[in-house]
C-alpha cells in the first residue's frame, strides 16, 4: 500500500503545478494581445510635414518675418522655419517661382548640361544697424564715382566707378520711375552681374541678376518688388 501511494501523491503535485501554470500563460498571452491591439489602434497614421512640402516656411531674419517656399533655399542647412541670421534663395525669372529640384549631373554630362541664366538670387541677412543701402548710395558711392555720367538710355543712367577705388571695374545704374539702383560688374571672361539692395525691417535684401537683363530693367525692377511682397505676405 505504501509503494502504491507514493507515486499517486507525486502525480498529484505535478498536476497541480501544471494546472496553475496554464491559466497564467493564457492570461499573459491575452494581455500581450490586448497591448498589441491598443498600440495598433493608437499608432498615428498621419505623416508630419517636411520642408519639401509646398507650404511656405515662416523664417525670421533680424526679427522680420518672411514666408519662404522650401525649394527656393540654395542651402539645405537653411531649409527650416524659425529665426535665422541669413538665408540664400533663388527664383526663376520671370515667373518668380522656386526652381525645380536639380537633375543629377555627372562629370561626363556636365559640359552637355549648360545651366541657363534664368535666376534671380536673393540673400536676406540681419543688418544689426549697419549702414542702410540708401545711405550707402547717398554718402559712400559718390566718393568713388567718376564725375561723368552717361546719357540715360530708356530712362536708365550709368556712372562708372573710378580705377583704384574699392569698386573699380563696376558701374552704378539708376532710374527713378520705377526706382532702380544697381551696382554691376563689367563683362569680362565671365558675364557681368548686378546687385540691388533694400532694407525691410531688421533685414537687408540683396538681389543679384545678370547685367544683360538691364536691357529690360523695368521688368527686373518690377520683379524684385513683387518678389519682396511675395516673401513678406499680407501684413496685418
Amino acid at each position: 500500500m505504501t509503494l502504491l501511494s507514493i507515486p499517486h501523491r507525486s502525480r498529484g503535485r505535478g498536476g497541480s503545478r501544471r494546472g496553475h501554470l496554464v491559466p497564467l500563460l493564457a492570461s499573459g498571452l491575452i494581455a500581450a494581445l490586448a497591448v498589441t491591439a491598443v498600440a495598433y489602434l493608437l499608432w498615428p497614421t498621419w505623416a508630419p510635414k517636411t520642408p519639401d512640402s509646398a507650404e511656405p516656411l515662416p523664417v525670421s531674419v533680424g526679427e522680420t518675418l518672411f514666408n519662404v517656399p522650401p525649394h527656393a533655399f540654395r542651402r539645405k542647412v537653411q531649409r527650416h522655419s524659425g529665426p535665422q541670421e541669413r538665408i540664400d534663395l533663388n527664383f526663376v525669372y520671370p515667373s518668380l517661382m522656386p526652381p525645380e529640384a536639380p537633375k543629377h549631373v555627372t562629370a561626363e554630362t556636365v559640359e552637355e548640361t549648360p545651366q541657363p541664366i534664368d535666376r534671380i538670387f536673393l540673400s536676406i541677412a540681419a543688418h544689426h544697424d549697419a549702414l542702410a543701402p540708401d545711405a550707402l548710395i547717398r554718402t559712400i558711392y559718390p566718393r568713388y564715382l567718376d564725375e561723368a555720367a552717361t546719357v540715360p538710355q530708356d530712362g536708365l543712367s550709368m556712372r562708372a566707378f573710378r580705377d583704384g577705388t574699392p569698386y573699380a571695374g563696376e558701374d552704378l545704374f539708376s532710374a527713378d520711375a520705377p526706382a532702380m539702383i544697381a551696382r554691376c560688374t563689367r563683362d569680362t571672361a565671365t558675364p557681368g552681374m548686378c546687385l540691388s539692395e533694400r532694407r525691410i525691417g531688421g533685414a537687408d535684401l540683396t538681389f543679384r541678376f545678370p547685367r544683360q537683363w538691364l536691357t529690360r530693367w523695368r521688368d527686373v525692377a518690377g520683379a524684385m518688388e513683387r518678389l519682396t511682397q511675395q516673401l513678406r505676405g499680407p501684413q496685418t
